[in-house]
């Protein structure tokens, strides 16, 4: 009688648990804070913001006893007014998550408040491997792409091919540091010589004495450790020294296809990148992309944009799991579970903060080439997610063990 009284009770328990998850559901706050009116405005900016709202939305959290509320701001691209902004959004706003965050050294000094503030920062933008290396922490994941992937992938096919002595010109700032060590490693290991390197301001304007040292150099490669406007400053003006003619090849080292955009196939064309998404890759990221730009003014989403939604439906599944927004708890359910989602496919989320997946590497077409709007790249190779990244053993993380 008495086990049946427990049964019983454990049951009633269970019962009055469940309805007091349904009338008091988990509210999450989630921040995406990023560049809204500056030279990656394009490639994250707004873009960050709906991809966001449609991973909430695809999840089902209202069906899942979530209520979600998405934050945004401008970070302006400066270290301080990220790191004023997420200290603010924690201590009074209750901002739970962090999203996004281009700009390395935004993305290193936010990743610091949120360690020191224990909440969680799941960075797409920003691209320094330092976040899963010796600046790693518990309370950061590193989501789409990173310098020591970017740098591998492109050099290391560059000089396979032969193409094997390498200029840099390198944005003055954590990002393009970080690059450009990790790029000429990559050079230096497959065979190939640095013949030299430049460092201009973030954001600059005028590359053009910059160009001229690489031009003067004789180097095969000059490659391009910067991104947004000054990635596609730097490309309009080496074309109008006409350095491609004249037998050099440019190498975009952090290339996105807003950028592609605003070149043009014209000036665009024959360019190798490595990327982590493309929206015409398979049904999965085409359709995902179709209704991003639905909602974005017709323009197709970058893979930061991707990034963002891919991680921020992780971080749903991992609240789900967990039945907590409790960081540590989250935390463990993220690094536990498989990530899984149309637009990078499967991978993990390793104990430095890292997560794994495919990356690729892409030719940007000829104008004849394209079929259409947005169609700018050919597939060149896949990069399995075991070579993508760094060695858990080579980054220094502090995690691990």
């Amino acid at each position: 009688m008495k086990l049946t009284k427990t049964v019983v009770m454990t049951s009633i328990l269970a019962l009055v648990s469940g309805a007091a998850w349904a009338q008091d559901p988990i509210a999450l706050k989630l921040g995406v804070l990023n560049d809204r009116s500056g030279v990656y405005a394009d490639l994250s900016g707004e873009g960050s913001v709906i991809a966001a709202q449609m991973a909430v939305e695809d999840f089902g959290a209202a069906d899942k006893g979530m209520t979600v509320e998405i934050v945004s701001a401008d970070h302006q691209n400066k270290p301080d007014i990220a790191s004023n902004i997420a200290r603010q959004w924690i201590d009074s706003d209750g901002v739970d998550l962090i999203l996004d965050v281009p700009t390395s050294s935004a993305a290193l000094a936010v990743a610091e408040i949120v360690k020191e503030k224990n909440k969680i920062v799941m960075i797409s933008g920003g691209g320094t491997s330092d976040l899963t290396g010796s600046k790693c922490s518990p309370n950061t994941v590193h989501w789409t792409y990173d310098t020591w992937a970017l740098g591998n992938g492109t050099p290391t096919a560059l000089v396979k091919e032969g193409q094997k002595s390498w200029f840099f010109i390198t944005a003055d700032y954590a990002f393009g540091h970080a690059l450009e060590k990790d790029a000429s490693a990559a050079v230096t290991a497959a065979g190939g010589e640095i013949k030299g390197q430049v460092k201009h301001p973030f954001p600059g304007q005028d590359f053009s004495s910059y160009l001229l040292q690489a031009q003067s150099s004789g180097a095969q490669v000059i490659g391009l450790a910067n991104a947004g406007g000054d990635m596609i400053n730097t490309v309009k003006q080496a074309s109008e020294f006409g350095i491609t003619q004249g037998g050099q090849t440019l190498a975009g080292l952090l290339v996105f296809i807003t950028e592609v955009h605003a070149l043009g196939l014209e000036a665009a064309q024959g360019l190798m990148l490595t990327d982590a998404f493309y929206w015409d890759q398979n049904d999965g990221t085409r359709e995902w992309s179709k209704r991003f730009a639905e909602r974005h003014g017709g323009d197709m989403p970058t893979s930061v944009h991707a990034g963002v939604y891919a991680s921020t439906l992780h971080y749903l599944k991992a609240v789900e799991a967990a039945g907590s927004k409790e960081t540590e708890a989250v935390m463990a359910k993220m690094k536990e579970t498989p990530t899984d989602d149309p637009l990078f496919g499967k991978g993990e989320v390793r104990v430095d903060g890292r997560a794994t997946h495919d990356m690729y590497l892409f030719k940007v077409k000829a104008p004849a080439d394209s079929k259409g709007p947005w169609d700018y790249y050919e597939q060149v190779s896949v990069i399995p997610a075991a070579d993508a990244w760094r060695p858990l053993d080579q980054g220094g993380c502090s995690l691990v063990k």
